[in-house]
């Protein structure tokens, strides 16, 4: 009965392993070799646009979230554009416009965003 569960007792290990391993190899290394004195240039804004060490519950610009989920949007359309491509000579005329539809409206939404004005930064 119990040979049924070590294939899972080895997915939990290998599961916590690869979770822990790099944090505790990472912090040993920062201690053996490295030194932490941050200058400005670490501690100045990245990619989210707000300063990295002041308050929690600060207000700050929704377009950061919005520019991610575009992103996230448009990286999922090459995630299926990738099985289509194998399957292409199976699918035939149908699968070739069903992926041409697909396109279309995320276009259409592309097209959409960029006129409202969501993907201009100031």
């Amino acid at each position: 009965m119990l040979e049924h569960y070590f294939p899972l007792l080895i997915f939990v290990i290998v599961g916590v392993a690869v979770g822990v391993l790099p944090l505790v190899l990472t912090k040993g290394l920062t201690i053996l070799l490295g030194n932490d004195n941050p200058d400005s240039e670490k501690l100045s804004p990245y990619e989210c646009g707000f300063e990295a060490f002041e308050d929690a519950r600060m207000k700050f610009d929704v377009r950061y979230y919005l520019v991610a989920i575009l992103f996230i949007l448009f990286d999922l359309e090459i995630a299926f554009m990738f099985p289509w491509a194998i399957v292409f000579q199976e699918l035939g005329w149908f699968g070739f416009w069903s992926m041409m539809v697909f396109l279309g409206i995320l276009v259409a939404g592309f097209i959409y965003e960029w006129k409202k004005g969501a993907l201009d930064w100031e």
